[in-house]
């Protein structure tokens, strides 16, 4: 596999190499632009081999002692999750948001940019100078409940079920469309989001079918773990009961500073958390 760079004509610049795809914007003077973009050009193409290298390591479930871990987007990912290293959690959690940092900090390096992101599949690195705030949509289940806007540095990222005909995007305990975290890193919000997603359940439900992750995805790093696979019909009550159960972890990691905010989303009704309940926007 070979990392692939290209301007495309919106003015974003598309990173590619094998499962990462990362798509970056920055304003301002175009000399400093463009010396952003080659910046995150040359960095890129040695983060895919950095995480292959390590890959035994950060598919293993972090215990009470942090992983043996070398490079900069690994370590990043294990102080991500290690907040959570109490109930089952891989570094992988991270990864998405963990590369996004990586690639907005090469692309800041010395230069002096308005506005900037880093967006890697929905896990959003992002970062705004004074005066120059960066609005992000909200998506769940194919629609688009709000958006918020980022007035600072930090991170957004979103987890949600891969549900049969749901469209999520990664393995979850849970039942979330999508749960949105903010925080001051992509990383500790990609981390956050998954296990506030894996909190948004009715356990023991008969219309919630569950999967082990392998036989869905044989090199998933949650193994045998059974995975939700399908949802069928939930009253409202229901749905509120498992938003209210994702409410309570969000709080809790609200109150530890680990976010700063974050939307659960569930069949249409959307419960916000922190500075989400401020900046949530319908669109």
């Amino acid at each position: 596999m070979t990392a692939h760079a290209a301007l495309l004509s919106d003015g974003r610049l598309h990173l590619q190499h094998g499962p990462i795809d990362c798509l970056c914007r920055a304003w301002g003077s175009t000399a400093e632009v463009e010396a952003a973009y080659w910046q995150a050009a040359q960095a890129f193409p040695a983060v895919l081999p950095g995480l292959v290298a390590e890959l035994p390591v950060l598919r293993t479930p972090l215990g009470e002692a942090q992983p043996e871990l070398h490079g900069a987007v690994a370590q990043a990912m294990a102080a991500a999750c290690a907040p959570f290293a109490a109930g089952f959690i891989t570094p992988m959690a991270a990864v998405a948001g963990a590369v996004a940092d990586h690639l907005l900090r090469a692309m800041l390096n010395g230069r002096r940019l308005d506005r900037a992101f880093v967006n890697n599949g929905g896990d959003i690195a992002v970062h705004a100078a004074p005066g120059h705030p960066v609005a992000v949509g909200l998506v769940a289940a194919g629609a688009m409940p709000g958006q918020v806007t980022l007035q600072s540095a930090g991170g957004v990222a979103t987890s949600g079920a891969a549900c049969k005909g749901r469209g999520g995007r990664s393995f979850s305990f849970g039942i979330a469309d999508a749960v949105t975290v903010l925080a001051h890193t992509a990383a500790a919000a990609d981390a956050a989001a998954s296990v506030i997603g894996n909190a948004v359940d009715l356990p023991g439900h008969r219309a919630i079918i569950r999967r082990p992750a392998c036989d869905i995805d044989p090199d998933s790093d949650l193994g045998a773990r059974l995975v939700t696979w399908q949802v069928g019909m939930l009253t409202e009550a229901e749905a509120v009961a498992a938003l209210d159960a994702g409410r309570v972890v969000a709080d809790a990691l609200l109150r530890r500073g680990i976010i700063t905010g974050a939307a659960l989303m569930l069949r249409g009704r959307v419960l916000t958390v922190g500075c989400a309940a401020e900046q949530l926007e319908a669109v």
